[in-house]
């Protein structure tokens, strides 16, 4: 296979991916109705170029986390005995990745979007 057939049977795969994902997961359509969210407040609060980099990083960074978190529990679950531990200890580890990463981009959003709110 040539080098452009490899690339865009990858990016097909990688959006085929990113739909099945968010057809099955609630959790990754929160994030991502949240980014849509604050993308469309970004805009009526007219963000600077710096704020729109420092948004759209952490709306990357939470929906990647959140997309590896799901492919990790679907090979668990597939490949793992329901109650063992170390199926647990890899779901909990990465739903706990997820939670910093959420947790990150929230206050770092706030820090962003409060001199918009306060200061007009």
């Amino acid at each position: 296979m040539d080098s452009k057939k490899f690339h865009i049977l990858s990016f097909k795969y990688a959006f085929a991916g990113l739909v099945d994902a968010l057809k099955e997961e609630p959790n990754l359509k929160f994030h991502f109705l949240a980014g849509l969210l604050v993308i469309l407040l970004s805009f009526i609060l007219r963000f600077t170029r710096q704020d729109w980099i420092t948004i759209i990083i952490l709306i990357g960074l939470v929906i990647s986390v959140e997309l590896t978190n799901t492919a990790i529990e679907a090979v668990v679950d597939q490949f793992v005995e329901k109650n063992h531990p170390g199926a647990k200890l890899a779901k909990d580890i990465s739903a706990g990745a997820v939670l910093v990463a959420a947790a990150t981009a929230a206050i770092a959003g706030v820090l962003v979007f409060l001199p918009y709110i306060f200061n007009g």
